[in-house]
């Protein structure tokens, strides 16, 4: 199967670089040190990392403290996780650091390895691969509030947006229609959650922009409830999607099962408001340097769908609710 991805996914949200169980098919979300950087020893249990140089800590930032921090933002959720901070070292460009960690695993089953980023003069970005990322000690904050403003899909749960979970998706992409079993047992989870789906249909996808135009149209006319059984109806059926006629009837029919008139839908699909819509979907998606679908974006934090299960997404959406002080 296909991934559909806009670029090859390097680190988005801090998340693939966070889950054990994506480690072996996207180590690239955290580039790995150099060849020259050394390796640390394979564990017998808790791993035993190399003991850190002082003459190695030669930047005055970031401070320890605040790369600790952005990783137990990062990692905190679990346990398991363990990191020690090896360098933050001073490089020929001003304000411009390189920061080296150790990470491993408290059962020893992961040997520890090497990573790398390098810390920017704002303080709240970072460089790792060809990303640039949130960094400090609340990394996710203006992400969060970017969301809040600008999120403005169809939504289920609450009204309120304390905890609020954006799905970034592609009614052609089919790692998109396997996510939604997850979004529905999200839905249940958390019921005070807001759960918000937001367009992003990709260029290799013919069908998905007007897909998209079909449901913002129905979200306009018949309401977030609408909305979801039309995009349940859609996903069920995206095989239809592959043709331009079958995309007519798939689109037609999922229209006519939310309860509304497909002609009239069509019409509005078509109409600049709906196509700006989309574009202006897209454009939070990019803005938020979201580089695959499906994306779940929870209050800021971005974790990629693809391959995930479910009680690792639940377990991350637990934590960062807790951290942000949102009772669930």
């Amino acid at each position: 199967m296909i991934r559909m991805s806009i670029r090859v996914a390097s680190l988005a949200a801090l998340v693939a670089f966070s889950l054990p169980v994506l480690e072996a098919a996207a180590q690239q979300s955290v580039p790995p040190a150099p060849a020259q950087a050394p390796s640390a020893p394979a564990p017998a249990g808790a791993p035993v990392f190399p003991k850190p140089d002082p003459a190695n800590f030669t930047a005055a930032s970031p401070t320890k403290e605040i790369v600790n921090a952005f990783l137990q933002m990062s990692w905190g959720y679990d346990e398991r996780r363990v990191w020690q901070v090896q360098d933050i070292l001073k490089t020929q460009v001003e304000g411009i650091s390189k920061v080296v960690i150790y990470v491993g695993d408290k059962t020893g089953t992961q040997k520890p390895t090497a990573l790398q980023f390098f810390s920017l003069p704002d303080g709240k970005h970072i460089i790792a691969g060809d990303e640039i990322l949130p960094f400090g000690e609340h990394p996710y904050a203006e992400y969060r509030a970017q969301l809040q403003q600008r999120a403005d899909g169809p939504y289920r749960g609450s009204a309120a947006k304390d905890l609020e979970l954006v799905e970034f998706a592609d009614f052609q992409c089919p790692h998109c229609k396997d996510a939604q079993a997850n979004m529905d047992k999200l839905a249940v989870d958390f019921p005070k959650a807001r759960i918000v789906f937001q367009n992003y249909p990709l260029p290799q996808h013919p069908a998905a922009a007007n897909a998209a135009a079909y449901g913002i149209c129905v979200t306009k006319q018949g309401g977030s409830n609408a909305f979801f059984t039309f995009a349940a109806a859609v996903f069920d059926g995206q095989d239809g999607l592959a043709t331009a006629d079958g995309a007519t009837l798939t689109l037609n029919s999922a229209v006519t099962k939310a309860g509304l008139d497909p002609a009239k839908i069509a019409a509005c699909a078509t109409t600049p408001a709906t196509v700006a819509a989309v574009e202006a979907s897209v454009r939070l998606a990019k803005d938020l340097n979201v580089n695959q679908t499906p994306t779940l974006v929870v209050n800021g934090r971005q974790l990629p769908l693809g391959g995930v299960p479910y009680e690792t997404i639940k377990q991350i959406v637990q934590f960062q609710a807790k951290l942000d002080g949102v009772a669930q």
